[in-house]
């Protein structure tokens, strides 16, 4: 092609490449080595033909004949950088040269006319994301998931999807499993081979026992190099074998779109982590595969209880002096339902602690929380009923719902059913669809005792034990209980909230109030240190990307070891402009495993930890950071921090022995 008929491309100022030098440069997305040596530039294509090794990290050489030659600095291969050919012994052709022009002090390559975009595997497969519904991938860019991520970065471009660039794999892995507990919907990481795809485990696994739906997208080498231990080159299959319930790896020869459509499918169906290999080759190989798409992949999920089922279950209910109604995260989506239903029977609801706020505290019928992290309204009622009914509860050992009470447990996983112990009747079926029959069929015993008396008198108490708790307070630092009263008070009715693991945790179960909608994130089973602040951006995501969740504040919680794991990605927040308001408990130890230590009668050990100051650090990160030291300063720290249309953080020093 003409010289005029070419782009021209500036890559910098002469000043820049010294004589007897070797850079890479890049022209539009064309990755070039430019080289000068005797006074004139050439420039040839970057990827060495052996491994794609960066001929513009290497270095110009002259053998005994003066010849001078590029050097490959992965493997050595030569090559003359004014024809592109090798000395002989390689098996090429040669590289492909550029025009090279200097004008005015600067340096111009010559390229063909920008082709149009050749569609590839992966734009099927990120086409097809789309079209399941997937709006948000947390990620890192890395050299073995380069195709992947610019399909992606086309959908992004496009206003198809959104992207956010983490600072740690587990900190994006936390983030997609919040967004995946609150929304339904699955959030994707993606990730390099290796390290990056190893450091997404934690994150899938909470996502995994606590049924939250995610897409896992790793890289990995090429498949030229598998198997014979290439750099990164690790049995991914193996790795995530158990995590996931859909694991494959993405092959030349694949359906592409229907391998993507299998893995969102997998993930919805089984609320579950669906994980995809992508060997670094195949990213890019051309397709004209069409996308896929969910029409007539998804079955309807209002499962309605048999007839028998609900001619027992009614004859229970009928006849019970004290129900109680148990909520578990597993009813979630049928809340309007369930308090429906409470309030024609009179019945308390306690909710587990992953179910915390699916009742507001402050509705006639809320019961508070069960288990260690919960009040003792709720043991009070679950010792006097005479029929617990649950709903989506899991009867985790931390819960402790008592078994020897006569239980209706209902829930939509069948192998939750009766899982740890017989209950008295076991019911499958989806918890709204399960309301919805029943309501016509159950009525209030006419000998049913007045439990929303009981309820106040109950309330009444804790509230004047939480009051009296608060006269501990001495010199040692602010008591957890007058931080969850003012964040009760302040927190808006429909606020997202995340909270991390630790002594932290238990005081936020103890003494924080729920009201309105406000909903409750947090690493249940898997109760992962760290998840409280990585969830936020998750929860952020979604008030982003659905009309059910916009406008709605996000708060996380955590102690500062909790904090301390995913740090940095306190600047992704920043970056991205999330308006995340995060609580940190700060008392220089790990206090749960004091605790724990002291309880056990064994030595306190190793627990102490050494921080920065975090509000200094939020401050220099580009967010909002305040420190409070005494209990009257926290509603105006804390009500300054919620205002902030940017990341804030309130480091709040505390004593470890008020929880």
């Amino acid at each position: 092609m003409s010289d005029d008929k070419l782009d021209w491309i500036s890559v910098g100022k002469t000043k820049s490449f010294p004589e007897g030098r070797v850079k890479t440069v890049t022209a539009r997305t064309v990755s070039i080595c430019l080289s000068h040596f005797d006074g004139q530039f050439a420039a040839m294509d970057n990827h060495c033909p052996h491994q794609n090794g960066p001929l513009g990290e290497g270095s110009i050489e002259k053998g005994i004949d003066g010849q001078c030659w590029i050097r490959c600095p992965w493997h050595g291969w030569d090559f003359d950088p004014l024809t592109g050919k090798p000395p002989g012994g390689h098996d090429d052709s040669g590289q492909k040269l550029f025009p090279v022009e200097v004008r005015d002090g600067e340096v111009f390559i010559g390229l063909e006319p920008e082709p149009p975009h050749q569609r590839t595997a992966t734009d099927a497969m990120a086409e097809t994301m789309v079209n399941w519904g997937v709006k948000r991938v947390f990620g890192m860019v890395g050299h073995s998931n380069l195709g992947l991520a610019d399909a992606i970065r086309l959908r992004v471009n496009d206003g198809e999807m959104h992207y956010i660039g983490i600072r740690h794999e587990g900190a994006g892995a936390f983030a997609a499993s919040a967004y995946g507990k609150l929304t339904g919907k699955p959030a994707a990481c993606l990730t390099i081979a290796g390290p990056g795809a190893t450091n997404l485990l934690t994150g899938l696994w909470d996502a995994k026992v606590d049924r939250s739906p995610v897409l896992a997208l790793t890289g990995q080498v090429q498949t030229q190099v598998f198997g014979p231990g290439a750099f990164q080159d690790i049995d991914l299959s193996s790795a995530f074998s158990a995590v996931s319930h859909f694991s494959q790896t993405v092959l030349s020869s694949s359906k592409h779109g229907e391998l993507m459509s299998l893995a969102c499918k997998n993930a919805l169906d089984h609320q579950d982590v669906a994980h995809l290999i992508f060997p670094d080759d195949v990213q890019t190989i051309p397709s004209e595969a069409p996308a896929g798409k969910p029409e007539g992949r998804m079955g309807r999920t209002d499962i309605s209880p048999s007839a028998e089922d609900q001619k027992d279950c009614a004859a229970l209910i009928n006849k019970a002096k004290r129900p109680v109604i148990i909520v578990g995260h597993g009813a979630q989506r049928a809340r309007e339902q369930i308090i429906a239903l409470a309030e024609k029977l009179g019945a308390p609801v306690l909710t587990t602690f992953k179910a915390k706020g699916l009742i507001p505290d402050d509705h006639p019928n809320a019961g508070g929380t069960l288990g260690r992290s919960g009040t003792p309204i709720a043991s009070w009622f679950m010792n006097e009923a005479d029929l617990l009914i649950a709903f989506g509860s899991s009867f985790s050992n931390h819960t402790g719902i008592e078994p020897s009470k006569p239980i209706i447990q209902v829930d939509y996983d069948r192998s939750q059913l009766g899982k740890f112990h017989a209950v008295e009747l076991p019911i499958w079926a989806e918890i709204g669809a399960f309301c919805d029959v029943m309501s016509s069929q159950i009525t209030k015993a006419k000998d049913a005792a007045d439990q929303l008396a009981d309820l106040a008198d109950r309330w009444r108490m804790w509230r004047n034990e939480k009051d009296n708790r608060l006269k501990e307070e001495a010199d040692n630092g602010v008591h957890s209980a007058a931080i969850f009263a003012v964040l009760s008070k302040l927190a808006p009715a429909d606020a997202i909230i995340a909270v991390d693991v630790g002594n932290n945790t238990y005081s936020f179960g103890r003494y924080f109030e729920t009201k309105g909608t406000q909903r409750v994130l947090m690493s249940g089973y898997l109760g992962s240190i760290g998840f409280g602040f990585a969830a936020s951006m998750g929860a952020w995501a979604a008030t982003q990307d659905f009309e059910e969740f916009k406008g709605r504040k996000v708060i996380s919680i955590s102690g500062d070891g909790g904090f301390g794991q995913y740090p940095m990605d306190f600047t992704t927040a920043v970056k991205y402009g999330m308006n995340v308001t995060h609580i940190l408990l700060h008392n220089g130890e790990l206090g749960k495993i004091t605790k724990e230590q002291k309880a056990g009668e064994w030595p306190v050990w190793e627990t102490s930890l050494h921080n920065p100051s975090f509000s200094a650090f939020a401050r220099l990160c580009g967010g909002y950071g305040q420190k409070v030291l005494q209990s009257d300063k926290l509603e105006e720290t804390i009500a300054e921090a919620l205002a902030q249309d940017k990341p804030a953080l309130v480091e709040i020093m505390t004593d470890a022995d008020l929880i």
